[in-house]
């Protein structure tokens, strides 16, 4: 791993690295409750979302923006720095309000989120600040960063590039074919991330088009897989500034999931893939997340 950053001829600044906050691991778990807290909000407003992905990868986008990535509004025009692309862009509520508080545009604008006329649709697009490419078609993330990697080695830069893709997604031929040419080419500087919820729209994954044995089709490509706690801040970030998890290899991480994370009635139930709660179900949700940073900011005060 590198850190910070290198002034090439010319003057151009560019990130070089892996970035480590100054946050404590306290500090982002209460960054997570508050982005869950955002995003249930915003689902409610727009009366749409995919709500459960949204709340299994929340943890995963935290640790991302506010740990590893460097990306803000400030340097996001720089060519050569760390790149993300959301390649499950249906849960693009959880990003928008990361990207809101990283301040790429005000929380407020979220408030037109998915009404007519409106840039904040239902899946990333560029017209959006700090969005790297429109996804939402499934199995595309994969091969679009596969291809900025290989760009970057070309350069001979030192960034790194990540995705995070769906399990359920994995049912798309395309991911196979990049994971093919990815380690063909040796690309240690990309980093797929597995949100390893379990279940899709329709059912468990398992009963509806299994991938599995995920870790051993992507070893056999030629990958370097590790598995984590995906819903664990300390955990996250171990896992991410051990990269690359292999010299020459391109990295998959399976960040095991759980569904609905953070809402006891939304958690591992197919039915929240996409759903909008309704007043009673919001305040419950809203109850259950005030009592989870209660409970943290009061450890925070006895450590």
């Amino acid at each position: 791993m590198y850190q910070g950053e290198t002034i090439l001829s010319g003057g151009i600044r560019r990130e070089n690295s892996l970035t480590m906050s100054q946050y404590t691991d306290l500090e982002l778990q209460l960054k997570s409750v508050k982005y869950r807290k955002a995003l249930l909000k915003y689902i409610k407003l727009a009366n749409a979302g995919h709500t459960g992905g949204d709340l299994s990868c929340t943890d995963i986008l935290n640790v991302l923006y506010n740990d590893v990535l460097g990306v803000t509004p400030e340097n996001f025009a720089i060519r050569h720095r760390n790149r993300f692309v959301q390649s499950k862009g249906h849960s693009v509520e959880a990003l928008y309000v990361v990207l809101a508080d990283k301040g790429f545009f005000p929380e407020s604008d979220l408030e037109t989120m998915c009404q007519y006329q409106s840039k904040y649709v239902g899946h990333p697009t560029r017209k959006v600040k700090g969005i790297e490419f429109n996804t939402g078609a499934l199995g595309h993330g994969l091969s679009i960063t596969a291809g900025i990697a290989l760009a970057a080695k070309m350069d001979k830069t030192e960034n790194y590039v990540f995705t995070l893709l769906g399990d359920g997604e994995l049912a798309e031929g395309s991911n196979y074919e990049a994971a093919m040419m990815a380690a063909h080419y040796k690309l240690d500087n990309l980093v797929a991330i597995l949100d390893h919820n379990t279940l899709q729209i329709t059912g468990r994954n398992r009963e509806v088009c299994s991938p599995y044995p995920i870790d051993e089709k992507f070893k056999a490509f030629g990958w370097e897989v590790v598995s984590v706690d995906g819903n664990s801040i300390p955990d996250l970030r171990k896992i991410f500034h051990e990269l690359p998890a292999a010299k020459s290899k391109p990295t998959l991480i399976i960040a095991n999931t759980v569904k609905g994370k953070g809402v006891s009635y939304m958690e591992d139930e197919k039915k929240w893939h996409h759903g909008v709660p309704s007043d009673e179900q919001y305040k419950q949700a809203m109850d259950e997340l005030d009592a989870l940073e209660k409970k943290l900011v009061k450890h925070s005060i006895v450590n």
